[in-house]
C-alpha cells in the first residue's frame, strides 16, 4: 500500500513510527557519541535525503534547478516550525530531561 492509498490516520501512525525509530537509533548513537554530533549527523542525513526527494520530483536538471529556491524555503520553514515546537515541548519538561542527560 502506498501513501496515496492510505488515509490520514494511517499516514500519521506510520509517520510517528518512523520518527520513533529515528529517535531510538539516535539515542543509541548518543551512547557512544556526543549528542551534538548525532544531531548534526541527523541534519546532514535529512538534507541529503531531501535533496534526493526534490530531485525525484523534477523531470529534468533544468526543472530541478528551477525548484531549488522553493525547496530550500519549504524545508527551512518546516524545520523552523518543527524546531520551535520541540523547543517549546522541552521547555515544559526541561527538569525531567535535563536530569536524564546529566546521569
Amino acid at each position: 500500500m502506498n501513501d496515496q492509498e492510505m488515509g490520514d490516520e494511517e499516514l500519521d501512525v506510520q509517520y510517528r513510527a518512523m520518527i520513533d525509530q529515528f529517535i531510538d537509533q539516535s539515542n543509541q548513537f548518543a551512547e557512544t557519541n556526543s549528542p551534538e554530533n548525532v544531531g548534526m549527523a541527523l541534519l546532514f542525513a535529512a538534507s541529503r535525503f531531501n535533496a534526493f526527494v526534490v530531485s525525484q520530483h523534477a523531470e529534468s536538471l533544468a526543472d530541478y534547478e528551477k525548484d531549488l529556491g522553493k525547496a530550500k524555503s519549504f524545508f527551512s520553514t518546516q524545520y523552523g516550525e518543527m524546531l520551535d515546537e520541540n523547543l517549546d515541548d522541552y521547555k515544559k519538561t526541561y527538569d525531567k530531561y535535563h536530569q536524564f542527560m546529566k546521569q
